[in-house]
């Protein structure tokens, strides 16, 4: 049981940061299409954005190693 909520924890995370991450793509493509002249603004910030989302399923593959290995006999 330990093993399914840390794959499920893990999958989880990596599916809402890839709809995060669809989501960032999506508005700065918007904005650089309407404002051409602040494209290395907007690709700047959406780095960060998304490396900021990505922590997201780093984190969760932490906790389900937590569990696996600390919780699992």
């Amino acid at each position: 049981m330990i093993y399914f909520a840390a794959a499920l924890a893990v999958g989880m995370a990596a599916l809402a940061a890839s709809f995060g991450n669809q989501a960032v793509m999506r508005k700065t493509i918007e904005a650089m299409t309407r404002q051409p002249e602040l494209k290395d603004y907007f690709r700047t910030n959406m780095f960060i954005a998304v490396g900021l989302i990505e922590a997201v399923p780093i984190i969760a593959v932490v906790f389900g190693f937590v569990l696996v290995f600390l919780f699992a006999k």
